[in-house]
């Protein structure tokens, strides 16, 4: 049936343009109050010219400093290859809704797809950005979160499980849908896990027992072995206590690093993990070197690591350990280090080889990052968030900087 709308009173047209008017002033008052906070409260990046263009297929590398604990200081900065420009600090200005901005401790970053992945520890999240313009896609929810690993389109993501500093239990892996951002499983392993890799369909995952130590107890020294089909624990394998970082050759080796007992007879070690006759992995080879970061380039493993002499005199070293023979061929990387306070971590351009050291320097104020070619001249550095330590290759995307 058909109805007739009857035509408004006086009272009720001026009622409604008393409504349009006060709509249109709160909404010029929210696009005012809006753009002064863009102006005062969103903090902008800080930019500096490394006076360097590097033309490749790879754009830029993202750099995740992972801050003070306990300061909610984790920032992000972003290296534009093609241009030498560095932007100090870019994710609040991407993302202004966040109020309190990217979280506390920084602890690993990679790029998967076209999502950079952000693991913020003692915020107990994985931040999830496009990587093109590292705009905030959400977070998933992971306690005490550790290091990332990918596959088949599922993140993998260790965790201590128990509160940041608090008692020792057994760590988990949580499985987590890159499309969807759900966790869709989870699997124990060992003590306070640490850094991952993928091959041929299983995940090793790195066991340190760092929280064990703080109670008196030993150590773990195993790397637990998952089958991803299942995703089930379905052995460990007995290498060294205090694991610590575990990459993937591309061999298909593994070479994991023990950050030692700190006293004692175990110090840091460089290990070797191979395939046997049967074609499981177990420790084959170790290098007397001690080990904080490492970075491929081709057939070379390229380390820095940092090491206190007996009179607590902190010592850098780099080297160069050959895959194919899991020699050590060089303990030269860079060729003059005087400038690093603190190695903290280490990335190698896949192109043109050149080498990138990440500097904590006293770990309470802005670090550095540093360039050297190929050959270990040094080239240039640029002031960083505090305590870099964590970084990725952007390649296929061009970022937006405006």
């Amino acid at each position: 049936m058909l109805r007739h709308r009857r035509s408004p009173t006086k009272k009720e047209k001026k009622m409604k343009r008393n409504t349009l008017r006060t709509a249109m002033t709160v909404a010029a008052l929210t696009l005012l109050l809006s753009a002064c906070r863009e102006d005062d409260d969103v903090i902008q990046p800080t930019i500096d010219e490394t006076g360097e263009q590097a033309q490749t297929d790879y754009l830029g590398m993202y750099v995740l400093c992972e801050g003070n604990m306990g300061q909610n200081k984790a920032t992000l900065d972003y290296l534009d290859l093609h241009t030498g420009t560095y932007y100090k600090n870019i994710f609040p200005s991407r993302n202004p809704g966040q109020v309190l901005q990217l979280g506390d401790v920084g602890n690993d970053c990679q790029i998967y797809g076209s999502r950079l992945w952000l693991v913020i520890n003692c915020s107990n999240k994985v931040e999830v950005c496009t990587a093109d313009s590292a705009h905030s896609l959400g977070h998933v929810d992971v306690p005490n979160c550790r290091y990332l690993a990918f596959d088949g389109g599922f993140a993998y993501v260790s965790s201590y499980v128990g509160p940041v500093g608090g008692s020792s239990v057994l760590g988990s892996v949580y499985k987590i849908d890159t499309l969807t951002l759900s966790v869709v499983g989870q699997t124990t392993v060992g003590y306070q896990p640490e850094e991952m890799a993928v091959v041929d369909g299983k995940l090793y995952v790195a066991n340190s027992g760092g929280y064990n130590a703080l109670h008196g107890q030993d150590y773990d020294r195993t790397v637990s072995v998952i089958d991803l089909a299942t995703f089930r624990e379905e052995r460990k394998i007995d290498v060294a206590p205090n694991l610590f970082r575990l990459r993937a050759d591309r061999h298909g080796q593994l070479w994991v690093s023990s950050r030692g007992e700190y006293t004692g007879d175990s110090a840091s070690r460089l290990y070797l993990l191979r395939k046997n006759a049967q074609g499981l992995m177990e420790r084959a080879d170790s290098v007397d070197v001690p080990v904080s970061d490492i970075a491929f380039r081709g057939d070379s493993l390229c380390y820095v690591g940092s090491s206190y002499d007996a009179d607590w005199t902190l010592r850098t070293n780099f080297g160069v350990v050959d895959t194919r023979s899991g020699q050590l061929v060089s303990t030269t990387l860079v060729k003059d280090a005087s400038q690093i306070e603190t190695a903290y971590g280490l990335m190698v351009h896949p192109v043109t080889g050149d080498i990138y050291v990440m500097d904590a320097t006293n770990y309470v104020t802005s670090g550095w990052l540093f360039c050297y070619d190929a050959q270990g001249n040094f080239k240039w550095k640029t002031s960083t968030g505090d305590i870099p330590g964590h970084a990725c290759f952007l390649a296929g995307f061009a970022l937006n900087n405006k």
